[in-house]
């Protein structure tokens, strides 16, 4: 049996786990959650959420994944052999095939619109246009599923690639250029005529805005930024060399994912106060508003076609990790090459996929429980799959795994002097799974209740 493979660099496993937790969600979910949620007082919320429940629980899936060096299914098996706990895997697979199947349609779209950039058919348009631009994409069920297919092709010719020829090559060179991108992108935002109003909204927290459900979604938008309970996190770990430090890297992990989120605020906020757009537009704010705004700034031109590189490279990036969880599995408990298992995830994604963008247009009225299948795919992965599997891997580490292997994990067997796992292992025990059980109850619309209730 040959040797598994590693990450061979410790930027690879900063930049693929990085790369893993960065992708959409933080460009413009995060500014739309602060925009709905008053700005400041969200991100100070965020901000705790990430190191309460964001930190710990990257830190039980990467002493899962390293102190195992093997898939979800396996490693749970080898560390409470017959458990139960092993079919978060599964929920890990489905999830990730259902999110990869979705995530390569709006994938699709932003390499459209890059194409169109680079052509210069996004200049020179009304902000009635750039809807109709849009619209016309959506809508048109050959391009929806042929920038799918496209986006898959990238995807699968990373993937075929292996670990540190494949994913750990592209995420060191494809994460300096994102976070270049960003930078430069929040120098011309903070140039623009509104940036302090921009700015002030974001920073200046007004604490009377909080709610129940402002906490619930910052708790929400925490855990979905990092992809907690989907078990690439683990498949990362599996990788990592026996000398990496799970509790650092977990924290620089976070700390950079946050990073992305807030410096997309700084180029969301400025833009929309400068333009008179509106922060809580979601999906459009990417196809739309953005698209219009650089429409009327100096060098729009080039500034569509970064926006659209920089989104290309953070969606890449992010389902990369998707698929190795699947790969993983195939190879390990099917014994199936890894050029196979590729091909099969590929061929998975690419029925599903071309399901959830035909959706838009010559399936939309295919629903089931009242839901097309992309949104059916994002409902049941995000709002049900992610929160369970992020519940069970908490209590796994925190209630049934072996306590010295933990903490000969998060000490590198006693080699590192860690003065925070007291506070970790009670967070990873006590607060993670309140938290995903008050996230759970937020998204499936019995939260409102039981704080009707509390408060």
């Amino acid at each position: 049996m040959s040797e598994r493979a590693q990450f061979v660099t410790k930027m690879g496993v900063i930049a693929a786990s990085v790369g893993s937790a960065v992708g959409l969600g933080n460009i413009w979910r995060f500014p739309y959650e602060a925009g709905m949620h008053g700005g400041g007082a969200f991100i100070c919320i965020y901000l705790l959420c990430v190191f309460l429940l964001g930190i710990p629980v990257i830190i039980a899936e990467f002493v899962i994944g390293r102190a195992t060096h093997k898939n979800a299914n396996s490693a749970i098996n080898l560390l409470a052999p017959g458990s139960k706990f092993r079919y978060v895997s599964y929920i890990g697979i489905i999830s990730s095939v259902m999110i990869l199947s979705f995530y390569s349609v709006v994938a699709g779209w932003i390499i459209e619109y890059l194409f169109q950039s680079i052509i210069g058919n996004l200049n020179g348009h009304s902000p009635e246009d750039y809807s109709n631009i849009f619209n016309s994409l959506v809508g048109s069920p050959w391009r929806s599923v042929l920038w799918t297919i496209l986006f898959l092709g990238i995807n699968f010719l990373i993937l075929r690639k292996g670990i540190q020829k494949g994913i750990e090559r592209i995420s060191n060179l494809l994460m300096p250029i994102l976070f270049l991108l960003l930078i430069i992108f929040c120098i011309n935002s903070l140039l623009l005529p509104k940036a302090k109003e921009g700015l002030e909204f974001m920073f200046s927290p007004d604490f009377s805005q909080v709610s129940p459900s402002m906490i619930i979604g910052a708790m929400g938008q925490a855990f979905f930024s990092l992809s907690l309970g989907l078990t690439c996190l683990l498949t990362y770990a599996s990788y990592f060399n026996d000398k990496t430090p799970l509790i650092k890297t977990a924290t620089i992990i976070a700390i950079l994912d946050t990073c992305v989120a807030i410096l997309a605020g700084v180029i969301i906020f400025p833009a929309v106060f400068s333009f008179g757009a509106e922060p809580t537009a979601g999906p459009k704010l990417v196809f739309e508003i953005l698209p219009s705004i650089f429409n009327q700034m100096p060098g729009g031109y080039l500034w569509s076609i970064a926006l659209f590189t920089l989104l290309f490279f953070a969606s890449i990036t992010s389902t990369i990790s998707m698929s190795e969880i699947f790969i993983t599995f195939c190879t390990e408990e099917h014994n199936m090459s890894r050029k196979k298992a590729t091909r099969l995830n590929t061929g998975i994604a690419l029925v599903l996929g071309s399901l959830c963008a035909l959706s838009f247009n010559v399936l939309s009225d295919i629903k089931v429980f009242d839901k097309t299948f992309f949104d059916l795919f994002d409902y049941v992965s995000s709002n049900i799959l992610l929160p369970a599997g992020g519940f069970i891997l908490a209590v796994f580490v925190g209630w049934v795994m072996n306590k010295n292997i933990v903490a000969n994990q998060l000490t590198n067997n006693g080699t590192l002097n860690v003065r925070t796992m007291r506070p970790i292992l009670f967070c990873i025990r006590y607060i993670a799974p309140l938290a995903i059980i008050l996230i759970f109850l937020y998204v499936i619309g019995l939260f409102d209740s039981l704080a009707a209730l509390l408060f």
